[in-house]
């Protein structure tokens, strides 16, 4: 079967030919590049203008006159660095109990063979066919009757029953090379020295990608936290930002907007080969 392209071998071999095939390939990559950096550069720079230029029609795409008054305002009017620690501790919180009792379902699963594992499976899977919102009623009478509102503990629980991380993880486990683990059996490993030495190391690219996919979900939660925490004091930056975004300036909100998705674009592109990386995961052959 012939495939075709719009230049061949021979065309992109002249001048003329490369010349059109850069001039392409620039432009799409510049076309991608506004798109997705635009509305950030939008963000950012909105929060340096003043409250008459933000609200002008139609717009400017550059500050008249910079100020970082509204990110310094920002960060003591809305209370910043309180509802970002209470996001930090109720997002490390979910991420380490999902990562072990993700990581611990699915290894069992993977390797444990368990009976009717397949059947426990897909009832976990079945899960993602519900509707989050259905859901919500049920986890909050629950947490309720545990006496665990306004408590880290009500967004954690939670957040261990992931059906698609924990399905993400026992796929990588099933495509763990079995001589491996046979010859740690060998030499007298048992189950859990064998999945803390050996598949756990063998399995950072995914570990990283569950773990990314937990944080920015707790960190990206609204309702949720929402209707858990009632004290202003503990709630996350993503509620206190529309709890407390009443008589505050647009400029202010919008510096209060980029100061919250700092640590989510950083903790991105420090980790992101290990993203990368983990995307390709099931490509390991067993």
């Amino acid at each position: 079967m012939s495939t075709r392209t719009l230049l061949s071998p021979a065309a992109l071999a002249r001048p003329r030919g490369k010349a059109a095939y850069w001039t392409v390939f620039t432009g799409t990559v510049l076309l991608f590049v506004i798109a997705f950096l635009f509305p950030v550069y939008w963000m950012v720079t909105g929060a340096m203008k003043s409250a008459d230029e933000v609200a002008r029609t139609p717009p400017t795409l550059v500050p008249e006159r910079w100020q970082v008054s509204g990110y310094t305002d920002a960060w003591d009017l809305m209370q910043l660095p309180e509802h970002l620690w209470n996001t930090v501790v109720q997002a490390a919180g979910a991420w380490l109990f999902q990562l072990v009792f993700c990581t611990a379902a699915a290894y069992a699963l993977s390797k444990l063979r368990p009976a009717f594992g397949n059947v426990i499976l897909g009832g976990i899977l079945a899960t993602l066919m519900v509707p989050a919102q259905a859901l919500v009623v049920p986890k909050y009478l629950t947490v309720a009757d545990l006496g665990l509102l306004n408590d880290p503990v009500a967004i954690w629980l939670p957040a261990v029953a992931n059906a698609f991380n924990l399905y993400l993880l026992k796929r990588f486990f099933d495509q763990l090379p079995r001589d491996v683990l046979e010859a740690a059996e060998m030499d007298g490993a048992g189950r859990l020295r064998t999945l803390w030495s050996i598949v756990l190391p063998m399995s950072r690219p995914v570990l990283g990608v569950v773990s990314i996919f937990a944080l920015v979900a707790v960190w990206q939660d609204f309702l949720w936290p929402l209707m858990v925490f009632s004290d202003t004091d503990k709630q996350p930056i993503s509620v206190a930002l529309v709890q407390l975004s009443q008589n505050i300036p647009l400029t202010v909100l919008i510096a209060a907007m980029v100061i919250a998705s700092i640590p989510m674009v950083a903790m991105f592109l420090a980790f992101q080969r290990h993203i990368i990386a983990g995307i390709g995961a099931g490509s390991t052959k067993g």
